[in-house]
């Protein structure tokens, strides 16, 4: 069938309907779309970033040291008067002996003030601050940066499993359109002859002109929808090929039907351990329990050590009087806080729930979606199985309607009839194949063996190599 198909496609190029393209097989393509899929590396990066927010929250675990720098200028200078101060403010100069208070109204008054600093006031200095305990806050802010990495790997993992059954989509319907414009060019053909033939016995007298009409009107027809059917296969092309970014590729792996399906309890068993979906969820709450124990954190207490070295400083007495360094611990207690500490607890609590209603759900989903698409796979098989006979004999149906007709013992119209029956087999065969195909792909990628539909593709390549 490969062959016929590859020779009647190579007829139809030289019509100028069909380019040729270049062969591409699943697995190739399947590789390639892992690597030239704009959606998958816009996923890729979301991992990226959360691995970098995650690596930036180990940081909270560090001190903090910042230096810092001051300018001030004061209404006046920091002074002292000493005349302002006992024993002198209270000292009465009229009391004294003459000889000591003469000595005392003449001393400048300028002397009795000591500057402690200038209006102009510069300063510079190191300061740090580590916390030793926040309550868990730190602990739990890394956790949920661990669960976010989680998130954004899941989602990764969904896009690329969405990819492949889109792939499985386009992949084969090119091969089942390009099947179809063989079945149908075989129609042309077929029907072709058996025109040139009544038209041979119409001029002869041996069949009535309705005949020959009605042998026409089924050629015309099937040239019609044989153009159909080559538009279609372009279209599918097309679809493949901007999905891989390919200017030209054709597909070249057939379809197949597995001679043991998989086991439905294995399957069911292996979606439910391991589905990205399930895993996301779970990633969501824990994230929902790390915004709990943050914000029950907020109620405890923050112990820090801090620090401070003067870098530089001006001249003043202050400066000379203050110590370079000084390091200390210090302790913070939240008593009345406007931040909605406890409307955030509650809100962190029903995303917990949310997360965990919406994972009960997901299950129930997946374990459904398992069952239909085994389900469909099982249906598509039998159909393809009861096809085989059917086809047999519409072949069978045909032959001897042709023999009939050639003898004059059957019309143009049970000739015809037989030859579209046989069309409508194979048509409705290629189409059971395909959802065949869809309904196994769908298993697979639930499952997460994507690895063994691609190998079950490259031995049914071996075998039609053979």
């Amino acid at each position: 069938m490969k062959r016929t198909k590859m020779f009647a496609l190579l007829a139809l190029s030289c019509w100028g309907s069909v380019v040729q393209a270049e062969p591409v097989t699943l697995a190739n393509a399947w590789q390639q779309l892992q690597q030239v899929s704009d959606k998958l590396a816009a996923d890729g990066e979301q991992v990226n970033a959360a691995q970098a927010e995650q690596q930036g929250a180990k940081d909270l675990y560090l001190p903090q040291l910042s230096i810092e720098g001051t300018y001030t200028r004061l209404e006046k200078p920091l002074e002292l008067d000493l005349t302002k101060l006992n024993p002198l403010a209270s000292m009465d100069l009229s009391t004294l002996p003459a000889q000591y208070a003469a000595i005392f109204a003449s001393i400048p008054q300028s002397m009795f003030v000591t500057p402690f600093t200038e209006q102009e006031v510069y300063n510079a200095s190191l300061r740090a601050m580590w916390p030793i305990y926040t309550g868990g806050q730190i602990t739990a802010a890394q956790a949920i940066r661990e669960a976010q990495v989680a998130e954004k790997q899941q989602q990764h993992e969904l896009t690329r499993r969405e990819l492949f059954t889109q792939l499985i989509d386009r992949y084969y319907a090119v091969d089942v359109s390009q099947s179809l414009v063989v079945t149908q060019q075989q129609l042309v053909d077929s029907l072709t002859t058996h025109y040139q033939h009544a038209l041979k016995m119409e001029q002869q007298g041996q069949i009535a002109k309705v005949e020959l009409l009605n042998a026409e009107v089924a050629l015309d027809d099937a040239k019609v929808t044989l153009g159909s059917a080559t538009r279609q296969m372009e279209m599918a092309q097309i679809a493949l090929r901007r999905l891989l970014h390919e200017p030209s590729a054709d597909a070249v792996s057939p379809m197949f039907v597995l001679d043991t399906p998989p086991s439905l309890p294995q399957v069911t068993q292996l979606t439910l351990a391991q589905h990205p979906a399930l895993k996301l969820l779970h990633s969501k709450e824990e994230q929902a329990k790390g915004l709990i124990d943050m914000e029950n954190g907020k109620y405890k207490p923050t112990v820090y050590l801090y620090g401070n070295y003067t870098l530089y400083d001006d001249d003043s007495l202050v400066a000379e009087m203050t110590p370079d360094w000084m390091v200390g611990v210090g302790v913070r207690v939240p008593l009345i806080s406007r931040d909605g500490r406890s409307g955030k607890v509650l809100a962190a609590k029903s995303a917990l729930l949310q997360a965990r209603y919406t994972k009960a759900q997901t299950t129930q989903d997946l374990s459904l979606l398992v069952d239909q698409s085994y389900r469909q796979m099982q249906q598509a098989a039998e159909e393809i199985s009861s096809l085989n006979t059917s086809r047999k004999l519409a072949q069978e149906n045909l032959r001897l309607r042709e023999l009939a007709f050639n003898q004059g013992l059957a019309t143009s119209v049970e000739r015809v009839d037989a030859e579209l029956k046989l069309s409508a087999v194979n048509t409705r065969q290629l189409a059971a194949k395909y959802r065949y195909m869809q309904a196994y792909a769908q298993l697979m990628a639930v499952s997460g063996q994507l690895d063994d539909f691609i190998g079950y593709s490259k031995q049914q390549e071996m075998k039609d190599a053979r």
